[in-house]
């Protein structure tokens, strides 16, 4: 057994508490849908936020921008804390902190004020989210029950992006535009109290000095990077604005490469990537998210931008997708028992990928169960089918002092791609239909915003396609997962 599911499997953990294992697993996953629903649920709340507060063009992509860069940014630091200072402590401040944001962002006055809300939601969501998986993991034995617990993470965190539509839409209609935020304090506030009573306490063992250099520098360098991928859809890949920040983030992070590679306690010893699982899983996570986080967002603008959908009626055709994504994390242990999580993996990313080349033939006509439902259904399920064994893999074999990093990597590709992925895809379709974005495309017609959206799913087919053979290949065949 790898000496990461040892630790993690140790009944002292969770025993300690005489608190029920799935209880530990309801809040850690509780934590984790709260962070994912926050990256997609204002997106149907942008033009009452700019009604409201004023916001220029630029501004309303920030509402976006700034959570999801100061999530990506801080997230090898929030795992890296959680393993030296306490997970469950992590994940206090990390909760407490994306609460109080939540709070100041429903409130928010003036534009920038609901920016650096925004801002701060997002770092507390890179302290709490790294710690999500690893309570999870630390409380559950190694084996089946172990699997069906990640399942249930995954599927939890994959429910939270897709009932953001539905959620906002329900939100932005029956109340206003705040609620989308100030709908995070109570619960939040609940999640906290329980937090603080029953999860147990666990650490890497010996405390550790944090590497500051390295910690800064990596931050630094995703930030930047995170920023300099958010211009590409409003200046183009070929302008400074976008260019010099791709530059200096990826020279930072080249930078904290080397730092890491010298100093005595880094803050991500580089040995983990000589981890087959680990480096293999964790770039598949990076690829397969760059085409899944985009699925939403394109099903939203063609249901509403084309055929004509309410926020409120985009969410609820949606519904079908949010089910199949939680079947197939569910289902997804069951097939690891006899086929393994490698073509586990391949499987589900393959379902995915014919859903998305299902989804490149829409019109402006299309029906919603042959132009939504039934494709939306194979995208989402695939999703499911694919994240549970990535995850299982991507933190099996490394040592117990690199828990929370490890887990905070999961994270940190999966966001990072997400961006990425989003970017890419918004700039092929605004290009395509000569709009300058695709979140305001007045400009454009119907027809136009169909070759748009549909060149997007057609590119990220191509990017599961790639994908699902990577993973065939560099996956381990045998991982020292055991789900049964």
């Amino acid at each position: 057994m790898a000496p990461m599911l040892r630790a993690a499997a140790d009944p002292r953990i969770s025993r300690r508490t005489g608190v029920p294992t799935w209880t530990v697993v309801a809040l850690a996953c509780s934590g984790q849908f709260l962070v994912v629903l926050d990256v997609s649920v204002v997106n149907v709340a942008l033009p009452s936020m700019r009604a409201e507060l004023g916001l220029s063009g630029s501004g309303l992509q920030w509402v976006v921008n700034a959570y999801a860069i100061a999530f990506a940014g801080f997230m090898l630091l929030g795992g890296r804390a959680g393993d030296l200072y306490g997970r469950k402590r992590m994940f206090l401040v990390g909760l407490a902190l994306f609460t109080l944001a939540s709070l100041g962002g429903g409130l928010a006055q003036q534009g920038w004020q609901l920016l650096a809300a925004r801002a701060l939601q997002g770092l507390g969501a890179a302290v709490l989210a790294p710690s999500t998986l690893t309570i999870l993991t630390a409380a559950v034995p190694e084996g089946a029950a172990r699997a069906r617990a990640i399942a249930t993470w995954t599927a939890v965190g994959a429910g939270g992006g897709a009932a953001g539509g539905l959620v906002g839409g329900l939100l932005v209609d029956g109340l206003s535009w705040r609620w989308v935020l100030l709908i995070n304090v109570p619960v939040g506030a609940v999640v906290l109290l329980g937090a603080l009573r029953a999860l147990p306490e666990s650490r890497a063992g010996e405390r550790r000095r944090l590497d500051l250099p390295g910690a800064l520098l990596v931050t630094a360098g995703l930030g930047v990077l995170a920023f300099g991928i958010s211009q590409t859809e409003a200046e183009g890949w070929t302008a400074a604005a976008t260019l010099v920040p791709l530059a200096a983030g990826l020279a930072l992070i080249g930078v904290f490469l080397l730092v890491e590679a010298r100093t005595a306690a880094p803050l991500m010893p580089l040995g983990l990537f000589r981890l087959r699982s680990v480096a293999s899983a964790n770039v598949a996570m990076l690829l397969s998210g760059s085409a899944m986080f985009c699925m939403w967002f394109f099903m939203t603008l063609y249901a509403q931008n084309v055929l004509g959908y309410t926020p409120l009626e985009a969410g609820l055709a949606l519904v079908p997708s949010s089910l199949a994504v939680v079947a197939g994390s569910k289902l997804a242990p069951r097939l690891m028992r006899f086929a393994g999580a490698r073509n586990v993996a391949v499987l589900g990313t393959a379902v995915a990928a014919v859903g998305f080349g299902r989804q490149s033939t829409i019109t402006a006509e299309g029906a919603y169960l042959t132009a939504i439902m039934i494709p939306g259904i194979l995208m989402m399920l695939g999703a499911g089918l694919a994240a549970t064994p990535l995850a299982a893999l991507a933190t099996s074999g490394a040592a117990p002092e690199d828990a929370g990093l490890v887990s905070g990597l999961v994270n940190t590709s999966r966001t990072m791609g997400g961006s990425l992925g989003l970017a890419v895809m918004s700039t092929l379709a605004a290009a395509r239909t000569e709009d300058s974005s695709p979140l305001e495309a007045a400009t454009a017609g119907p027809t136009a915003l169909v070759e748009g959206y549909a060149l997007a799913f057609r590119a990220s087919a191509g990017v599961l396609v790639a994908g699902a053979v990577l993973m065939a290949v560099w996956l381990p065949r045998k991982a020292t997962v055991r789900t049964g």
